[in-house]
């Protein structure tokens, strides 16, 4: 099952084209991951804060297929790919049926205190698993 949000391109996430702004779009991407962290109850202030690790990004790739305008609505659709100590986000964004862009993010687990991989632990990984396709 995937993790799904909308979101609505504002005026303010576009250039005076009307299109949305490819720094915008990524931070809709990122937000969809917070949102999906909250959604599983780990959001990523509670790693950090309570469990003592972190998911940090350390890559990430992106195609961006058509444009979006100010108005639209893009379902953006999250998934996961979860291994020992890294899990893999894949994004697929469509407006009124159409793929807009797709991507991927790579994130690995990591102590706070730390500088090197950890285990994701397994209540977090079965909560990641929750958008597996």
């Amino acid at each position: 099952m995937s993790f799904t949000r909308t979101w609505t391109v504002r005026f303010s996430d576009t250039d005076p084209f009307g299109i949305a702004h490819y720094p915008r779009m990524i931070d809709a991407i990122h937000e969809t991951s917070d949102m999906f962290m909250q959604s599983i109850d780990w959001p990523f202030w509670k790693l950090v804060d309570e469990e003592g690790i972190g998911l940090p990004l350390v890559s990430m790739d992106f195609d961006f297929e058509s444009q979006v305008h100010g108005g639209d609505d893009v379902e953006i659709e999250l998934t996961t790919d979860v291994g020992n100590s890294s899990v893999r986000l894949e994004y697929t964004g469509t407006h009124d049926g159409e793929v807009v862009f797709t991507g991927t993010e790579f994130r690995v687990c990591v102590p706070v205190d730390g500088d090197s991989s950890t285990p994701i632990p397994d209540e977090l990984r079965a909560a990641l698993e929750t958008a597996s396709e």
